[in-house]
């Protein structure tokens, strides 16, 4: 995962996120890989990921791992 600007392109949010702004936009269209940025402040940078580290972490969020709210 490394920090980057602002690439050029589509960028998407999740319909699950309703009118606010309190969400991460995705670009999967990025030269490195898979690129996210904070919707409420999209010209501070973005996160990029390999299609593999993505992978990696969708996976373990639909398995309820990692980024997942755990009981207490």
């Amino acid at each position: 995962m490394t920090t980057r600007s602002d690439p050029a392109g589509a960028w998407r949010k999740s319909s699950y996120s309703g009118s606010g702004n309190n969400c991460v936009e995705v670009h999967t269209s990025h030269p490195v890989g898979v690129a996210i940025r904070d919707s409420k402040n999209p010209h501070a940078g973005v996160l990029t990921f390999t299609p593999g580290q993505w992978r990696a972490f969708t996976r373990a969020i639909r398995a309820g791992g990692e980024g997942q709210p755990q009981p207490r």
